[in-house]
């Protein structure tokens, strides 16, 4: 998939320089708040990647090299390709939506990201949930939804039977569709619940590819 294989090239190290202090999922987040905001300054786009300049600096440039973006004195935006690449991104991952706290989720701030049709790529979720501990979040929950129901993926438990009021939420906020999956990455701040749902749902749709 041509999307992954750009977006994990982006990660890596341009020689001779040092080994990028980023990882995949800023490269999903840095492409969201370009494709949101049209054309947008490098200090917000740092600001917003929770990220230093200087980090931003090089994960532009990797961008750049990928031919994904264009700088002006406006700001950046997408090349055409870059546009084609965020839309397709789209096609496949949400953004990351807030969720409430549940019996379900470990941490502080909770973060959904919808990952779509990739049911058949999920075992237990516990891939998920290291992924994103490994990122620096706290955790993860995976639901996986069917029959237009979310459960979890050992099927043991049905939400809309243990907890009624989440799951129509859920349902509500992200409209999911037959095999889509839910990852709910969650963490002592926003910044690492998105960056552990995040990571988690690349991986994902990695093992669906």
């Amino acid at each position: 998939m041509r999307l992954l294989e750009i977006i994990e090239r982006v990660t890596r190290k341009i020689a001779p320089g040092p080994a990028p202090s980023f990882n995949e999922a800023h490269v999903v987040k840095a492409l969201e708040i370009i494709g949101n905001y049209r054309i947008v300054g490098r200090i917000r786009l740092s600001k917003e990647l929770w990220l230093g300049e200087g980090t931003t600096r090089t994960l532009l440039k990797h961008l750049k090299n990928e031919g994904i973006i264009q700088s002006s004195r406006s700001g950046i935006s997408f090349s055409e390709d870059g546009k084609r690449l965020f839309s397709d991104l789209r096609s496949k991952l949400s953004e990351g939506v807030d969720v409430p706290s549940s019996p379900l989720t470990v941490g502080s701030f909770n973060i959904g990201i919808l990952v779509r049709d990739s049911a058949k790529a999920v075992g237990s979720g516990m891939e998920q949930r290291d992924t994103a501990i490994k990122s620096g979040a706290s955790g993860a929950t995976t639901l996986i939804f069917s029959s237009n129901k979310l459960s979890l993926p050992t099927g043991e438990e049905n939400l809309s039977e243990s907890m009624p009021e989440l799951h129509d939420k859920l349902v509500t906020q992200f409209k999911p569709k037959e095999n889509d999956v839910i990852i709910v990455g969650c963490g002592e701040n926003r910044e690492t619940a998105e960056i552990g749902a995040k990571m988690a749902a690349i991986k994902l749709l990695k093992n669906n590819n």
